[in-house]
């Protein structure tokens, strides 16, 4: 992935470099697109360049890092993306096993994410819908909370009962229109509270707050407390008005794949762990890995891992990592079953609404997209808040069956069906999001030092579409900061 010299016979392209006090004419292989003008680059470039020279090297091929690439590709600016692992998706990612589709979490698309439909064929991932609202489980119970707009006969069934008063129910309407009027950049830029602290300002009452928004909400957030700020509870709510929640076909996995696909055959490489970044000796930040191999940038170098990794690579050009607040965890526990033998057929996403128990939400995977398992098995995907360190799986798993056993023992379908689930595989996630607690900054600078850029969820919005945002932005501090001129 070097920088190739070749004559350019319409013109030469001055660079202007800080260790050079004159233009000085190279020739590099660089055709800029129809909008690179508005976004100029400035480079050094001899023609001594080392087999290791490469333009912009990306850290990280998660959601960020892969929507870096893609700005920079469609810019015509050479670049290097490393992966330490075997696959592109970061957290996103799914695993197949006996035939089944496992994602890494519990993951919903929401289809309104503005950057997210700029960039992807929603077509191609071939969308699977949730129903619009949520069954909670409740004394003893089921009861639906639906979208007054794509489910109005539920909703007004809905009205009377116990999650939460009518009048609950007419705030949610209003909070719903408040949102809509407002732009993301209003959201981003509002003054903030946590959540908690909005939904009782708003006059929601307790029990609302506890059996709805607190699952929920929660497991959108990996935050039962609802510390999470307001803005990205507005922003999320905003979302879920205007989009609908989903799962790719084949998988979540699949929307990092569809981006990377886009990209040049040889501008990712897999199984290279960036160890360190080291701007001493160099004209431009040089990314070290794992080997001992050096990479130098010639333009730049964008960090797009999680905020830990970021951490450990940036080091004294970073945040300050004494001022990181405890990150958002997560377990999820896939079952299998027979699908004739499972208590219903609908995609809806289940709550727990009775404040007691483990489980936070549940789903039959199957239900909502049928390719996730085999056509006579379903796959039901169970998720919990936290950690659980000190609770082996095989205790984990003996207390999600009992507990699911009480939640469904009502069902057509017996209480022994559930105990006769069986487990697949759990997935602890330590980093599931970032703590996005009051106080934040949802519009981070991506520059964190000369020729060293950072982007990844943890400075927009804990969201697919945040990470997305932040990878664009960062490379266009990037851009902003280099210059070219013309003869």
């Amino acid at each position: 992935m070097t920088l190739t010299l070749v004559p350019i016979p319409t013109s030469t392209i001055f660079f202007l470099s800080p260790s050079s006090p004159k233009p000085r004419p190279v020739r590099i292989r660089f055709k800029p697109s129809a909008s690179s003008s508005s976004f100029p680059v400035q480079t050094r470039v001899t023609s001594t360049q080392s087999s290791h020279d490469t333009g912009v090297i990306i850290v990280g091929a998660g959601l960020a890092g892969l929507a870096a690439a893609t700005r920079l590709s469609s810019e015509n600016v050479p670049f290097l993306l490393l992966e330490a692992s075997d696959e592109v998706g970061g957290r996103v990612r799914s695993d197949y096993v006996d035939g089944f589709i496992l994602d890494r979490g519990f993951q919903i698309f929401i289809t309104s994410y503005p950057e997210a439909k700029k960039l992807l064929d929603y077509e191609a991932l071939n969308l699977q819908k949730f129903y619009s609202g949520a069954r909670v489980y409740y004394n003893g119970e089921f009861h639906i909370v639906a979208d007054p707009i794509r489910h109005f006969v539920d909703s007004l069934q809905s009205l009377t009962n116990p999650i939460g008063s009518i009048l609950d129910k007419l705030r949610i309407a209003s909070t719903r229109l408040g949102v809509l009027t407002k732009s993301d950049d209003e959201i981003m830029t509002a003054n903030e509270v946590s959540t908690m602290e909005l939904l009782r300002s708003i006059g929601f009452s307790e029990s609302i707050i506890g059996r709805f928004f607190r699952p929920f909400f929660g497991g959108i957030f990996f935050d039962r407390d609802l510390e999470t700020t307001s803005r990205l509870f507005d922003f999320i709510f905003k979302s879920l008005a205007l989009g609908d929640n989903t799962i790719p076909a084949k998988g979540i996995g699949e929307i990092p794949k569809q981006l990377a696909a886009k990209l040049p055959s040889d501008s990712i490489r897999f199984n290279s762990r960036a160890i360190s970044i080291d701007s001493e000796g160099f004209d431009s930040p040089a990314v070290i890995l794992q080997t001992g191999e050096i990479l130098r940038s010639e333009l730049g170098v964008i960090v797009a891992v999680d905020k830990p990794e970021a951490d450990k690579l940036l080091r004294d050009n970073g945040p300050n990592p004494a001022q990181n607040k405890p990150s958002r965890s997560t377990v999820c526990l896939y079952f299998t079953a027979d699908r004739a033998e499972i208590p219903v057929r609908d995609p809806v996403l289940f709550i727990n609404g009775s404040g007691e128990g483990i489980v936070n939400n549940m789903f039959f995977a199957t239900n909502v997209a049928p390719s996730y398992g085999p056509p006579d098995k379903a796959l039901i995907s169970v998720s919990l808040i936290g950690t659980f360190d000190g609770v082996s799986d095989e205790d984990l798993t003996a207390d999600v069956v009992r507990e699911l056993s009480e939640w469904f023992k009502g069902s057509t379908s017996s209480t022994s069906t559930v105990r006769n689930w069986k487990h697949l595989k759990t997935y602890r996630i330590k980093y599931a999001q970032p703590n996005q607690s009051p106080p934040t900054n949802l519009m981070k600078d991506p520059k964190v030092g000369s020729g060293l850029y950072l982007c990844g969820d943890h400075l927009t919005s804990a969201t697919f579409d945040g990470a997305l945002v932040s990878g664009r932005r960062a490379v266009e501090a990037l851009l902003r900061d280099r210059t070219v001129i013309r003869v």
